[in-house]
């Protein structure tokens, strides 16, 4: 199986599901499984999933022919399952936008920027796959095409991992701390 995973609008379900026609992969959405077997739980105005119930569920659902997709997926699928994973990441300077465009609350966007910022998706990622089986792609200034065909590289086989993703120094360089991280 391979895993499209990445913190929320960094462009995965887009990228996975033009990955999955193209590969001809059944794709598994994480969040609409949680959702369709009623795991998630409001817990102060954010949504909770039940996580160890949705990992039961995923496990029945995946085989050899499917892509994975979710920021939930370092949490929801064990190594032996996965083949290759993916983490798309995006500057947060773009991602504030996005998240403002969402109309995400506050403390969510802060939640997801400071995520980013420090990887803690790829960090994740890197802890359940394997460093090995673990990619990041950098979508801030990819294209949707770019970013399949890369995508798409790394599922054949035949992908590097060149996108060095350092947000923290980028942040640290502009003095914007306190911006992301006002607590």
């Amino acid at each position: 199986m391979k895993v499209i995973t990445g913190n929320p609008g960094t462009g995965k379900h887009t990228i996975a599901k033009l990955v999955s026609e193209k590969l001809g992969l059944d794709m598994i959405d994480i969040n609409r499984v949680a959702v369709e077997q009623g795991l998630f739980k409001k817990n102060n105005g954010v949504l909770d999933v039940d996580v160890s119930k949705l990992k039961k569920i995923i496990d029945k659902k995946i085989s050899e022919k499917s892509i994975l997709v979710g920021h939930l997926a370092p949490y929801v699928v064990s190594s032996k399952n996965v083949e290759m994973s993916i983490i798309l990441r995006k500057s947060p300077y773009k991602l504030q936008s996005i998240y403002k465009k969402r109309n995400y609350a506050k403390k969510k966007s802060l939640e997801n920027l400071g995520s980013e910022i420090l990887g803690i998706t790829y960090y994740d990622a890197v802890h359940q796959f394997g460093q090995k089986k673990t990619f990041q792609i950098d979508t801030s200034t990819r294209t949707i095409s770019s970013t399949v065909k890369k995508a798409e590289s790394v599922f054949r086989g035949t992908g590097t991992n060149e996108d060095k993703v350092d947000w923290l120094q980028l942040v640290l360089k502009k003095e914007d701390m306190r911006k992301f991280f006002p607590y």
